[in-house]
């Protein structure tokens, strides 16, 4: 019996849905993947520098790399987290996913910064990542972020504070513009107070570091 119209519609339908999933499910693994990749780490390595989990903050992120080796290395971390970030976002909308996927795609890249495959599941605090994925999302987001980010720091000199401040700040205005990414990345936000969950208690002891 030859299948009718209607089954072949179905069935079109069934394998454009499958073949969205399988790329879907393929963008998060290799968002993990890539943001499971330590920049400061691997940096810190091949210059023969420290190594930023055993001094300072502890943190394999940009302000601790600043405060052990510099500018120029911070300046590539900072670069290179923004990437992990930014990239697998990218190339979700590149590939036509939703706004919602593509916040999603960007969900999975943060949580292997914070979570790395390769560090034994202890990573940084995702700071930078998730502004990369809100520069891919909505740009607007992710200036009105740095611009919270670079105020309170310029007030406090205090990273974590800064940190802290930058991303809720743009919540609203995601919610307002792009309201279908506004999900994945109030779960990104919760996640980074998470892991600032040390820098809190320090802040609220008064005895944060401050540059």
């Amino acid at each position: 019996m030859q299948p009718g119209l209607s089954d072949l519609r179905h069935t079109g339908c069934f394998r454009k849905f499958r073949g969205l999933l399988s790329m879907f499910i393929a963008l998060c693994i290799c968002a993990y993947l890539a943001g499971s990749i330590s920049f400061a780490i691997l940096l810190s390595r091949h210059h023969g520098s420290t190594d930023p989990r055993l001094h300072g903050s502890g943190n394999p992120g940009a302000s601790n790399m600043l405060r052990l080796h510099g500018k120029r290395l911070a300046v590539l971390t900072l670069l290179g987290d923004l990437a992990k970030g930014l990239f697998p976002v990218t190339a979700a909308a590149w590939l036509g996913l939703s706004v919602q996927l593509q916040a999603w795609v960007g969900f999975f890249a943060v949580l292997g910064h914070l979570f790395p495959v390769f560090y034994r599941f202890k990573g940084g605090k995702g700071v930078s990542t998730t502004a990369g994925v809100l520069l891919a999302l909505y740009p607007p987001a992710a200036l009105l972020a740095l611009s919270t980010w670079i105020l309170s720091f310029y007030l406090t000199r205090t990273s974590s504070l800064a940190s802290l401040s930058a991303v809720p700040v743009a919540l609203p205005l995601l919610a307002w513009q792009q309201p279908a990414g506004l999900v994945p990345v109030s779960l990104l936000t919760l996640f980074l107070v998470w892991a600032h969950r040390s820098n809190l208690k320090d802040l609220l002891a008064g005895t944060e570091r401050q540059f």
